[in-house]
């Protein structure tokens, strides 16, 4: 074994050439002068060398509690050389490892797999409810107590929210321990703890007769004519909501076969469970849903916005302009702009109850029980089926109603 004293007595020579200490330890002399510790180690059936640093830097105590450290490393079933590695890449990775400068980083990373309108809103929810609370706090720092606290405040205005707030913080979490920053995932941990949600149906009105009356009291309320299309088109279309008001001119441009194509991007940002697949989805339009885009166009046509918002043309409308309607005309707690695709459903499933599965379909209900393959089949197999199904529900909805161009007249608020 080597002591302090042969070290320091170690001339360099011609060549480079070892001194062993013991357990793989040895020091490495350069023709230069310089005095190297050095591990060797086999891992995978090959033999490797961890370079732990130079004599004096590094004295012979704390070379052989490297190489102790390496052992143990090696005892785990985990390559030491590859564990500097990480070490070293997750110090060089970021200097800050505050929440707030790793959220930034991933969400920095990963916006670009997202629609803009995603990406800003979950960006927006942790500047809003995170930062000010824990952005400058170290995330290995951070404990489930401190994670769950501020859920709690949270929760107190919007559970859903809430819950979309600790899937954000545990994807950060879980960066943070990717790159050496943390070694937990405390918003992991708190999951159960959250207060639970009672989901319910939405308020919907499923009797066709009440249905058309309803449609027809909205539409003679003092409303905007755009938010009185967004109405109208929602109950031919039976789409949810938040696809219709985001819609972007360009998915009605050039329609083919009078299919309106809502690609994945979009759809993706209506699942209700992260491990949901989203795909695009194929919505026929049927000769008045047509005739009441068209009608739009004459209004908004001129931005790329289909439904803008009447202050800001940059931005959608705001789907509660479409459930205010609803309310003043008498249906508050009743019908709820999500109802016309209870309606749609109910309504046609009692006419057609051997065809729920193309009913589902044309409501993008995913069907957990069929594979990919058979489901990408039923979508093209069915298309002409669910073109049928598409009118015959506008001629049954549509039935009495005033002509959609009556629509751009009339009081406004």
């Amino acid at each position: 074994m080597l002591t302090d004293t042969a070290i320091r007595k170690a001339k360099a020579g011609d060549k480079p050439y070892k001194l062993a200490d013991s357990g793989g330890l040895h020091l490495f002399v350069t023709p230069a002068g310089g005095k190297l510790w050095r591990f060797r180690y086999a891992f995978g059936g090959k033999e490797k060398l961890l370079s732990i640093g130079p004599y004096d830097a590094v004295s012979l105590v704390d070379a052989r509690t490297a190489r102790d450290a390496a052992k143990a490393t090696l005892r785990e079933g985990r390559d030491p050389g590859i564990q500097k590695k990480l070490l070293k890449l997750a110090r060089t990775t970021s200097n800050a490892n505050t929440f707030e400068a790793i959220a930034r980083e991933w969400h920095e990373l990963n916006k670009s797999q997202w629609v803009k309108r995603h990406a800003d809103d979950v960006l927006n929810s942790l500047e809003r409810e995170v930062f000010p609370v824990l952005g400058n706090v170290p995330t290995a720092d951070i404990k489930p107590p401190e994670v769950i606290a501020l859920l709690r405040g949270v929760e107190k205005h919007a559970k859903e929210t809430a819950r979309r707030i600790r899937q954000r913080m545990s994807a950060v979490f879980v960066y943070a321990i990717s790159t050496g920053r943390a070694e937990a995932d405390p918003a992991a941990v708190v999951q159960e703890a959250m207060a639970p949600i009672k989901r319910g149906k939405f308020p919907a009105i499923t009797d066709l007769a009440k249905a058309r009356e309803m449609l027809a009291k909205a539409e003679a309320e003092k409303a905007h004519p755009v938010t009185k299309l967004a109405n109208r088109i929602l109950a031919l279309t039976a789409v949810r909501p938040g696809v219709l008001i985001t819609a972007p001119w360009s998915e009605w441009t050039d329609l083919e076969d009078d299919v309106w194509r809502i690609p994945a991007e979009r759809m993706k940002l209506l699942l209700q469970h992260k491990d949901d697949e989203a795909r695009d989805h194929w919505a026929p339009l049927s000769r008045q849903a047509l005739e009441a885009i068209e009608v739009l166009r004459t209004v908004t046509g001129r931005g790329p916005i289909a439904f803008p918002n009447t202050r800001h043309a940059h931005k959608t409308m705001s789907e509660n302009a479409i459930g205010y309607l609803l309310n003043r005309a008498g249906y508050h707690g009743h019908h709820v702009p999500h109802g016309w695709r209870s309606t749609f459903s109910t309504v046609m499933n009692e006419t057609h109850p051997l065809e729920f599965r193309i009913i589902d379909l044309m409501l993008a209900h995913k069907n957990k029980n069929k594979g990919k393959t058979e489901g990408a089949y039923n979508r093209a197999e069915f298309l002409d089926r669910r073109r049928e199904l598409a009118q015959e529900w506008a001629d049954l909805i549509l039935e009495g109603a005033r002509p959609v161009r009556d629509l751009l007249v009339g009081p406004r608020r």
